[in-house]
């Protein structure tokens, strides 16, 4: 592919850098997918990244996360020259476009932290130069991006800021990234030409909006999945309360009925992002979000609900509960949140002992085999729906919340 370096400044003027990314912070989830497709589709891509171990790591070839179709490119790219690792900040000098994958964390209260961009980039200030575009990719409180491009130009460069948030379901990033279209918020013509000039490397499909109207859209699409599962959660309770099956009445509000089609199962609402970016946008709305706040109180609330209707079927005194699969979702090795925890920590209180097993999870050392788990547990509890799960053959009691393994209420 031929690089391409977009006008800036005056119409005579062109910046020449021997490097088209850096993407800061690019050893995570958001970050090096994102490093990987631009550098399969032929562009120059740093990663920098203070956690060291990480940068040996993807250095070394090997993700250090599981991310489906991913680590044979890096691997390709690595060998092929077009992708570098770094922990030294003075890479972001030589890219014409830094992405910046640094979000805005909560803190144990939920509230936001709006200055944790703004804390990177002035790590990077020393090497920042005129003629870059910034892009923040993460998810942002409202106002960030404004504050990053009044730092920015408080620090006298001549620098374009965007934000452009990921949209990506971990563990499909590499196909998302491609098919999905890209929100591009842009104060002015030029930073929204340069932003898609960038993406449509990338997806052939990008839609402008102002900074606030992208960060905002970032929040309402996470705050909207939350709700949902809040909804089919809340569903579930009311359903299984009177000894139903939630699952059933669900296919069949579903069948060949487009207009509830989008009604999830029930299950664990958790992950990084789902219930931080709700109550950003509390904080934001001076915590006047009260579907939000109802929609934690759901599904934060639905391991202390399993626990209480295994009290009403099984002695927990006597008994030792297994939990099959401590990721927050299907099928990844990600344990962020997982609301699998809140149920063990819940249960080590009611139950006479707790065993976990988890196929993708690498990072518990206290997770042990499946047929373990199954051999020593009284009663078992499906944690995360991993397809190992649906055919498992147990003559023991499995509560399945989430409907994976057919027909029944759940507990």
């Amino acid at each position: 592919m031929t690089r391409r370096h977009l006008p800036f400044g005056a119409p005579d003027r062109q910046t020449a850098f021997p490097v088209d990314i850096v993407v800061v912070g690019g050893c995570g989830h958001v970050g090096l997918p994102l490093a990987i497709a631009f550098a399969e589709r032929g562009l120059t891509v740093h990663i920098y990244d203070v956690n060291e171990a990480a940068v040996a790591r993807v250095a070394a070839g090997e993700l250090p996360f599981h991310e489906d179709n991913a680590e044979e490119s890096l691997r390709r790219v690595l060998a092929d020259g077009r992708l570098l690792v770094s922990a030294d900040a003075s890479s972001v000098a030589g890219a014409e476009n830094l992405v910046v994958v640094i979000g805005t964390p909560v803190d144990e209260h939920l509230n936001p932290d709006p200055l944790a961009v703004r804390t990177a980039i002035l790590d990077c200030a020393p090497y920042l130069t005129d003629g870059q575009l910034l892009v923040l990719r993460s998810t942002v409180y409202p106002g960030v991006t404004a504050s990053i491009e009044e730092l920015v130009a408080g620090l006298g460069h001549e620098i374009d800021v965007v934000f452009c948030p990921e949209r990506i379901a971990q563990g499909q990033a590499m196909r998302e990234l491609v098919e999905l279209p890209q929100i591009v918020g842009a104060r002015t013509p030029r930073a929204a030409e340069r932003a898609e000039a960038l993406f449509r490397t990338l997806t052939a499909s990008v839609v402008h909006l102002t900074p606030e109207e992208a960060e905002l859209a970032k929040l309402f699409t996470n705050a909207w999945r939350y709700i949902k599962f809040a909804t089919a959660n809340q569903f579930y309770v009311m359903a299984n309360d009177f000894d139903l099956d939630f699952e059933r009445i669900r296919e069949a509000i579903r069948y060949e009925y487009p207009r509830a089609s989008d009604l999830p199962g029930a299950g664990f609402a958790a992950g990084p992002c789902l219930l931080k970016d709700t109550m950003q946008l509390a904080a934001f709305s001076n915590n006047g979000f009260v579907l939000g706040h109802s929609a934690m109180l759901i599904n934060e609330g639905l391991p202390l609900y399993v626990v209480s209707r295994m009290e009403r079927r099984f002695d927990l005194t006597s008994a030792t509960v297994g939990i099959l699969g401590m990721a927050f979702k299907a099928e990844i090795d990600d344990v962020r949140d997982s609301l699998a925890y809140k149920l063990r920590r819940i249960l080590r209180f009611r139950a006479r002992d707790v065993i976990c097993t988890d196929p993708r999870v690498t990072t518990d050392a206290s997770l042990l085999p499946l047929d373990e788990v199954v051999d020593r547990a009284d009663v078992l509890v499906i944690g995360a729906p991993h397809e190992a799960y649906r055919e498992l053959r147990t003559e023991k009691p499995v509560v399945d919340i989430w409907g994976l393994r057919g027909a029944g209420t759940a507990v």
